[in-house]
């Protein structure tokens, strides 16, 4: 009895055909393939809302420093160490502290102006203008 394969009700030996596995499977596939697209696509959007955030962030942080000292900061680390800034964050596109700052005069009245950071972009290529 231990030889014997059970029967099914036609007759036949149950199980699945080649062809059943091969159309699963590519079900499977297919499926695999549709989420991982939509799962780049939600990484790529909370990296840039992320980045948003963080521009903005920086940008208030300059502008704030630059009216309470009546000059412009020299660097993004020294609005940290005035505590305009809890650190300065990383750039969610190059996964590093590479922000690209401009540097320029800032005219802040008539008699007093000054050099140093005037805004902030990201050093990924595709994100410099943001």
């Amino acid at each position: 009895m231990a030889g014997k394969r059970k029967l099914g009700i036609r007759g036949e030996a149950d199980g699945f055909t080649l062809l059943e596995l091969m159309i699963v499977i590519t079900i499977i596939l297919i499926l695999i393939g549709i989420a991982a697209g939509r799962y780049e696509y939600s990484v790529k959007r909370a990296r840039e809302t992320a980045l948003k955030s963080d521009l903005q962030t920086m940008r208030t942080a300059i502008e704030t420093y630059t009216l309470d000292k009546q000059a412009a900061p020299q660097s993004l680390q020294q609005l940290a160490d005035e505590k305009y800034l809890r650190a300065v964050p990383v750039d969610p596109m190059t996964q590093a502290q590479d922000w690209q700052v401009e540097m320029g005069d800032v005219l802040l009245s008539a008699t007093q102006n000054g050099t140093g950071i005037t805004d902030v972009h990201s050093a990924s290529p595709d994100y410099k203008d943001w």
